[in-house]
């Protein structure tokens, strides 16, 4: 099988991942396969594997010491750096892309799991919860980071899941994936509504009317906006009750 930029690989026993959503889908798909996830693999909750430093800073040392016949990454969430590295120690590296659908993240998971040789349930599952789109009836704006403020903007997998569930992003057409645009900015916007995710950066109930009071803010669990794994299933029905759209 190949990865999303067409390189062959064989079925592999060990791996280490370095994107947390995947290591979800890993884990819960292929019990035992992995080796060695970063410290922000969170999920699923039960998941005890040795922890090989961040995703943007593995620490190589520990990937090599685990000893796995395929690595896998993502172009968004993993340096070039450190995936070159990786390949000049010897080890095959399956690359994913980062999506800017929900479609394209099944999909390119399900590619990785095929290369696994399994084809679990849950992703026709995910498949069919999200196949459906929502006339518009808010727009909001969707920060993931502060100090700087940074905010979804175009061709992103959150923003996408926003759109099918009814809500447009104000930063929908901006030419960066992720602005940065200042606080009076943000406010100043006709975007009616502020989705305030827990990660990757922790904001907080009070962070919404503290920093957007004209605004109403609603606070998800930022795995079910971004991560594009088994959580899917669920996410559909946890964001439209959060929106209460």
């Amino acid at each position: 099988m190949s990865d999303d930029h067409g390189t062959d690989f064989d079925v592999p026993h060990r791996v280490v991942s370095l994107v947390p959503s995947l290591t979800e889908a890993i884990a819960v798909s292929v019990p035992g396969l992995l080796v060695g996830v970063t410290d922000y693999c969170t999920h699923p909750s039960t998941l005890d594997v040795p922890r090989v430093g961040g995703s943007k800073y593995p620490d190589v040392a520990k990937i090599l010491a685990r000893k796995p016949d395929l690595t896998v990454v993502n172009t968004e969430e993993n340096r070039l750096e450190d995936v070159e590295e990786l390949r000049a120690a010897g080890l095959r590296v399956w690359v994913t892309d980062a999506p800017a659908t929900v479609p394209a993240g099944i999909a390119s998971t399900r590619r990785l799991l095929a290369g696994l040789g399994v084809q679990p349930d849950w992703l026709d599952q995910a498949d069919q919860a999200w196949a459906d789109t929502e006339p518009v009836r808010a727009t909001a704006i969707i920060p993931v980071w502060r100090k700087p403020w940074v905010v979804v903007g175009r061709d992103t997998f959150a923003g996408d899941v926003l759109r099918r569930l009814g809500v447009a992003n104000a930063y929908a057409d901006h030419e960066d994936r992720y602005p940065r645009p200042h606080l009076d900015e943000l406010n100043a916007s006709s975007a009616d509504l502020v989705v305030l995710p827990d990660e990757p950066y922790e904001f907080t109930p009070e962070d919404g009317p503290n920093w957007f009071p004209g605004k109403r803010s609603v606070l998800v669990i930022g795995r079910y906006l971004t991560w594009y794994g088994p959580s899917l299933v669920a996410a559909r029905e946890h964001l439209a009750k959060a929106l209460r759209l």
